[in-house]
């Protein structure tokens, strides 16, 4: 049998088992082809050139073995083979971790976010980092900023401590412990920048996902009863944090009915991903409610007038 016809039997055996995808690809073929390649040691596009590769019937047993795992565990490929890419830029992922996936992520590398700073930011701020794939992404992107990464699981910030090592971003990414805001130190900000993909599956949600996705770890997804818990804290305290011209980009998913719903006096700015123009927004630090009652860390407002 050759590679090609192999990653076709295989996708045929995925679907015909109806596993979820969502986790680096969204159907059976790439899926398979991912797979297949893994296995065998392959580079992820060997299939361009190497198709009609015929194969040894151990290969074969390996494949078939890989994949029948796949569909009796239901755990997401990336687990499998503990590895994710995020717009080509490859992660460690384990169970630890959510698979990256961020939608937040394209407007994040393909330049919509400039737009609204105003120039390269110097510091950024990456919450619920959870794999650091957005820290890692930012400092990429933006080769003088230094970014500040949070999440409140510790192993989380293992695994993100792996893949910054990885890039080689130790010295422009730091990580910190803790729920949220609360995880930041004195003197972190303020931020011109925050980057945010919250927990935010509302809980209707979170009993009907596929087991694909209750393979991953439950505090990184559900956000409440309509998903919008961590969300709420993060709008009333963020602008404390942020400098005057800051932005708050957040994505949000398929919550906007419940986000518009928790928050109906706010105008953010929805940002155009893959998915549509409705998971992903931006607000200004101005537009933010507690804007008016903070004043950023070292900003004209925040200070004495002895100080100004």
């Amino acid at each position: 049998m050759t590679l090609a016809e192999l990653v076709e039997r295989m996708a045929e055996r995925l679907d015909a088992a109806g596993v979820a995808f969502g986790h680096g690809t969204d159907n059976a073929y790439d899926e398979a082809a991912w797979l297949v390649q893994w296995r065998l040691g392959l580079p992820l596009d060997a299939l361009e050139g190497e198709g009609q590769r015929e194969l040894g019937t151990q290969d074969e047993a390996a494949v078939r073995a890989l994949i029948e795992r796949r569909i009796a565990t239901r755990r997401p490929a990336a687990y499998l083979t503990g590895e994710a890419w995020l717009h080509g830029v490859p992660f460690f992922v384990d169970e630890r971790v959510i698979v990256p996936r961020a939608l937040l992520a394209e407007p994040l590398v393909d330049g919509t976010l400039d737009v609204w700073l105003g120039g390269e930011p110097r510091r950024v701020l990456d919450l619920c980092t959870g794999s650091g794939s957005l820290a890692v992404l930012a400092a990429l992107r933006w080769t003088q900023a230094s970014v500040i990464a949070t999440d409140l699981s510790a192993d989380a910030l293992a695994l993100a401590a792996r893949n910054v090592e990885r890039h080689a971003l130790d010295t422009r990414i730091a990580l910190r412990q803790g729920d949220g805001l609360a995880a930041l130190a004195h003197g972190d900000g303020p931020f011109d920048l925050v980057l945010c993909n919250p927990p935010y599956v509302n809980a209707a949600s979170m009993a009907a996902l596929p087991p694909e996705y209750r393979a991953e770890p439950a505090l990184a997804l559900a956000g409440g009863s309509d998903g919008m818990d961590f969300v709420r804290g993060l709008l009333d305290e963020v602008a404390a944090h942020m400098a005057p011209e800051a932005v708050l980009a957040l994505e949000i998913g398929h919550e906007r009915a419940h986000f518009e719903a928790a928050f109906a006096a706010l105008e953010p700015i929805w940002l155009p991903t893959s998915a549509g123009d409705d998971q992903v927004l931006l607000l200004t630090r101005d537009a933010l409610p507690g804007a008016t009652r903070d004043a950023a860390p070292g900003s004209a407002a925040g200070k004495t007038g002895a100080d100004a």
